[in-house]
């Protein structure tokens, strides 16, 4: 057996929650080890849907490919039996456009196989691979760190690692060693049929996902995707009428459906991929046992319904892979990391709940759009409970219920929710001419003090009286359009000028008016606060020497 002491953390499963715990753990320049007991890379594209929030996540990690390479979502036409006459044209999501404050509002689909294969690459730049083919067999911990047995071609390798992230899925070791409870329901009224198919028929245009039959008896439906191949489509096959289970174990089945239902003569090229769906739902008790947490599938898993899982999952492993790096830098208190489980249960918690009241919809009406609400754009997901956060305009109330899920209301911000983006502020320190966005001000590796000030003369104090490690902590300073934008000397690390009022628009603020927030790495308004002293008392909460 080879025993070794590696990078500090070790995730486990390298799908998207895996790979984004890795990423964001990298750039805060924490070294990780990645591995995967599957040799191969996974096939299929399973759960397309990316939500807004999902690629306001992908830009902040500098991964654009997602939003550049993603598919908006088609129209689903259903026929008449057994015709091509349409019945209905229904859409999946509401129609949107982009806001300056929201410039991802439009969600867009990509199979997982693609998204991997992009984030992957993206590890390449830090020389992270994915060891594939390598499985954790088990682990012990101690108040040092993790030891852990490893097993690639049958050869036992012992490691020691500091901290570990189960990231292994729905069926996979880490949240059983650590003995976390997964308590939920397997519905057996949700076999669905997935499968990645080339095939093509006359008057199966690439504009449309068509929906043939009825989920009462048998239904399919194809979604185009070139992902797969020019001919490619996304094929889903349910109904009460159908043995799903037997279906996917046969290529000949799963075209003979297909043809039943589909009025054209098709060609068949290639089942490329094909799985079997049933509805589970369940999560864990808890998201961390010492130094081991468990993310994405491992923690939680429900109906496809509202496309919510990867979507989740990515968003676990943002909250965490900063929290764990402070940590690890020997900034941040240990007790920082309790907060991952504080925070992201009562989303998961309420996710589950809206997931499966769409899938009840959904089964009682046969409608896939039934039950759906704007919550699912994931951008009114908030922590305002949070032990962490710290807002001085909108104090806590004893007994106040928890939405960790909540509808996006722009008319309202408080420290917890998603921090709003504003386009066209023009950089006045240090002196440059272009324009820039605060979603590219806000980064994975720093928090970000932004001062809202009607001049340089009221923020200059507010900084002068703080003092920061500038590699986790950075400032700018936003002054109202109506600031002449003259050059004046300012502690704050950039100066920006907010020409057409977005950011004042989006953080409700007056142009008169002074006011800080502090922006956590994920995103996340950390504070709202008056001046100096509560920008310190929020950083007493996360920082050591604070």
């Amino acid at each position: 057996m080879i025993s070794s002491t590696h990078p500090p953390v070790l995730v486990v499963g390298a799908g998207p929650a895996g790979l984004v715990a890795a990423l964001t753990l990298l750039q805060n320049g924490i070294p990780v080890r990645i591995i995967d007991k599957d040799p191969n890379p996974r096939m299929g594209q399973r759960g397309p849907g990316i939500w807004s929030r999902s690629l306001e996540v992908f830009n902040f990690l500098n991964v654009p490919d997602v939003n550049d390479l993603g598919k908006p979502v088609p129209v689903i036409r259903s026929y008449k039996p057994g015709t091509w006459e349409p019945l209905q044209d229904t859409s999946m999501v509401p129609y949107v456009k982009p806001t300056p404050a929201i410039p991802f509002y439009i969600p867009k689909l990509m199979g997982q196989q693609l998204l991997d294969v992009i984030l992957r690459r993206h590890l390449d730049k830090f020389s992270c691979t994915v060891e594939s083919g390598t499985e954790l067999r088990s682990f012990e911990q101690s108040d040092e760190g993790v030891t852990v047995v490893l097993a690639k071609n049958d050869i036992l390798e012992t490691v020691h690692t500091k901290w570990m992230i189960g990231a292994d899925g729905a069926k996979g070791v880490v949240r059983k060693q650590l003995g976390l409870t997964f308590l939920g329901e397997t519905r057996d009224d949700t076999h669905i049929g997935i499968a990645d198919i080339r095939l093509s028929g006359v008057g199966l245009d690439r504009e449309h996902w068509h929906r043939f039959g009825s989920p009462a008896t048998q239904m399919v439906t194809l979604r185009p995707t070139d992902e797969i191949d020019e001919d490619g489509w996304q094929c889903l096959i349910l109904g009460r009428d159908l043995d799903v289970s037997k279906v996917v174990k046969s290529e000949e089945l799963v075209f003979e459906v297909i043809a039943s239902l589909v009025p054209t003569e098709i060609t068949f090229t290639k089942l490329v991929w094909v799985s079997e769906f049933r509805a589970n739902i369940r999560m864990v008790n808890k998201f961390s046992e010492g130094r081991v947490f468990v993310a994405g599938d491992a923690a939680h898993v429900h109906s496809p319904t509202g496309g919510q899982g990867l979507n989740s999952g990515v968003q676990d492993a943002f909250n965490l892979g900063w929290k764990i790096a402070l940590v690890e830098k020997g900034l941040a208190h240990k007790s920082l990391l309790e907060t991952y489980n504080e925070e992201r249960l009562p989303v998961i918690s309420e996710m589950l709940e809206l997931t499966t009241s769409i899938l009840n919809a959904t089964m009682a009406t046969g409608n896939a759009t039934a039950g759906r609400s704007p919550k699912l754009f994931m951008l009114g997901i908030n922590c305002r409970f949070s032990s962490i956060v710290l807002d001085e305009f909108t104090p806590p109330v004893e007994g106040k219920p928890v939405n960790a899920y909540g509808v996006l209301d722009e008319g309202h911000l408080e420290a917890g929710d998603r921090a709003p983006d504003a386009p066209e502020l023009l950089h006045i320190q240090p002196e440059k001419s272009d324009v820039t966005m605060l979603f590219s001000v806000y980064r994975p590796w720093y928090h970000t003090i932004v001062v809202f000030a009607p001049s340089l003369t009221d923020a200059s104090p507010i900084l002068a009286a703080l003092e920061y490690d500038k590699n986790v902590v950075r400032s700018a300073v936003v002054l109202p359009s109506t600031t002449p934008a003259a050059h004046v000397a300012s502690p704050a690390d950039i100066v920006l000028l907010d020409q057409e009022g977005h950011a004042y628009a989006a953080y409700l603020l007056e142009a008169t008016q002074t006011k800080v927030f502090v922006i956590r790495p994920d995103g996340v308004i950390g504070a709202i606060v008056h001046g100096a002293e509560g920008v310190k008392r929020y950083f007493s909460k996360i920082f050591v020497d604070m």
